[in-house]
């Protein structure tokens, strides 16, 4: 296959990835619907990102610029479009982010022609990820990120040791973005911090997930509230744990925000991710809760157990049995779209609606903390659809 057969060949399988439309499953647990393919692989990345293609320098049409996984991304509805900032992760293992837009929200998600090219403090990010967009009533729209950096006080030899903060950048565009200093907080470790779209209080409140280590929660698990008066020094003093992990459930290890909650008449609607560990290694799954609409850090609603899991492929990957939200799009009309990642590898959308989410928030049990109260829970469902 000579240069210009290769490249309509790559072209080709390029463009009938992207116009596939996508397929609702038919039947699911009533509260949310997921559809048959991924909205975002590796192999929606566009040929020029990837190759060189010019013949001269590139004559066998190599790949120069490899891209490993495509998962993990915040959304907004845009200009009427549906836009993902997804964490695009190279074969060098490292992450950046780019924007891809959809007209439905649930195919033919195309990338934008460059990547976020993402300012720097002075010192320097060695990996960023998990981007959060808010979009705030001060004017702007935030994305709260993971930074990522060496230990300094690693041993030698250790290469595996580092330190995650929150990295704070904001647009008016999308396209030009500032970037602030990053988070400060009394915990040592910050990953999965989210800023809620109101002011509270007259302060920016941020959900943070305090954490000894850099993958241990220790002593800190729980998803936790802070505010602060200044985003363009953000400085929190305190954290208040709204959301603790729980022996022998699904968020035993660590917990965390996903995406910014959405408002309704209601409370808050809450999607987070739940980890334990297993014989397997650690598995993450996705579950929600409910705050009150003036009082953010009182929980209303938690509902027992996980709202979504990894099921056939999506069990399989760079990090398998994991699904991972950072995104949700939620329309006036009322329909809301999920965007998760499984296993680290692909990014997801399921659908649903404010009406539904509630629903299931307000009338699932919450969790009972032992098999008894299970049991007991199941018998009164069962003797109501037997007296029906």
């Amino acid at each position: 296959m000579n240069f210009a057969e290769r490249f309509t060949a790559i072209h080709g399988l390029y463009e009938e990835l992207i116009r596939r439309p996508n397929e609702k499953i038919p039947f699911g647990n009533g509260a949310v619907s997921r559809y048959k393919f991924p909205v975002l692989t590796s192999e929606h990345i566009p040929p020029f990102w990837r190759y060189d293609l010019d013949a001269r320098s590139n004559p066998h049409l190599m790949e120069r610029f490899g891209i490993n996984a495509i998962f993990n991304a915040g959304a907004l509805f845009w200009n009427n479009k549906f836009l993902v900032v997804a964490r695009v992760e190279g074969k060098d293992r490292k992450s950046f982010f780019a924007i891809a837009e959809s007209d439905n929200g649930i195919d033919n998600f195309r990338f934008w022609d460059y990547p976020i090219l993402l300012p720097e403090t002075e010192e320097p990010d060695i990996n960023v990820y998990d981007m959060r967009l808010t979009p705030h009533e001060d004017g702007w729209i935030y994305g709260l990120f993971c930074t990522e950096r060496k230990d300094p006080n690693a041993a030698p030899g250790d290469e595996s040791s580092a330190i995650a903060q929150c990295g704070i950048v904001r647009t008016k565009d999308l396209r030009k973005w500032v970037r602030l200093p990053d988070l400060i907080t009394p915990s040592p470790q910050q990953r999965n911090v989210v800023l809620h779209p109101e002011f509270y209080q007259g302060k920016y409140l941020f959900y943070t997930r305090p954490q000894d280590g850099f993958l241990e929660a220790g002593s800190g698990g729980g998803i936790a509230l802070g505010t602060c008066d200044d985003i363009e020094n953000a400085i929190i003093q305190s954290e208040i744990l709204l959301d603790r992990k729980e022996y022998h459930t699904i968020s035993e290890s660590k917990n965390g925000q996903g995406p910014p909650p959405i408002k309704t008449k209601e409370g808050w609607l809450h999607l987070a991710h739940g980890v334990r560990q297993t014989a397997a290694g650690l598995r993450y799954v996705l579950y929600m809760f409910m705050t009150d609409l003036h009082q953010l850090d009182k929980v209303i609603y938690k509902p027992a157990g996980y709202f979504l899991a990894p099921e056939g492929e999506e069990r399989i990957g760079d990090v398998s049995n994991v699904l991972f939200s950072n995104g949700w799009i939620a329309l006036p009309s009322g329909e809301v779209y999920i965007y998760y990642a499984s296993s680290d590898t692909r990014l997801h959308v399921a659908t649903s609606t404010i009406e539904k989410l509630v629903d299931y928030c307000k009338n699932t049990p919450a969790d009972g903390l032992r098999s008894r109260t299970s049991v007991e829970r199941l018998n009164q469902l069962i003797d109501k659809n037997k007296g029906l």
